[in-house]
């Protein structure tokens, strides 16, 4: 069975209802696991103490899943430190031991924001779309050799209603289910 790592950078998971939410859908998803880094580094993450670790977290996995509420046009400082940390390990330190290993998994970007896909465009509030907004993430997929997904977005994260956060979450459990059997299917053995 091939493994998915789902990275979930929520700032206070416990206290999210969309996260959370898309959480519980992917919990029951063969093969999955989940790792709520905010808990895992309470108090940050470091390149010399965590950075080993993490590494070999990422390449236990076939595909991996950075999850996390867009805040303010970026991720959540953790993930930013987690790639200065983690990334820099793997890509500029231990590239032949790591680095190399990580090239060519599959990532996907799941991502909660509380305005209407509206906004994010040209004439919108946000000005930029969702895709350019994300691009700091996928030049980072583009230079560690991961293969870019079409990013899963929930909008209105923070204003969904129980219905509509379940339909949230069932249809991120229909799109990972769909991309771990792609890309199982297309991986070359």
């Amino acid at each position: 069975m091939t493994k998915t790592l789902i990275l979930v950078f929520h700032p206070d998971l416990c206290r999210s209802k969309a996260n959370k939410a898309l959480v519980a859908a992917a919990a029951g998803l063969p093969g999955t696991e989940i790792a709520d880094m905010q808990a895992f580094y309470p108090n940050g993450i470091e390149l010399f103490r965590d950075g080993e670790s993490e590494a070999a977290r990422l390449l236990s996995a076939d595909r991996i899943v950075l999850q996390f509420p867009f805040q303010w046009y970026s991720a959540p400082p953790l993930l930013k430190a987690w790639q200065n940390a983690v990334l820099t390990r793997m890509f500029y330190m231990t590239y032949e031991q790591e680095g190399r290993a990580l090239e060519g998994k599959p990532l996907l970007i799941a991502v909660t924001t509380g305005d209407v896909p509206e906004s994010y465009g040209p004439g919108g509030r946000n000005m930029f779309t969702m895709d350019a907004l994300l691009a700091p993430l996928r030049a980072t997929a583009h230079r560690c050799g991961l293969a870019w997904t079409k990013p899963f977005v929930v909008y209105q994260a923070d204003k969904l209603d129980p219905p509509l956060l379940q339909v949230a979450a069932a249809d991120y459990a229909v799109t990972l289910r769909a991309w771990i059997n792609t890309s199982s299917c297309s991986k070359v053995v």
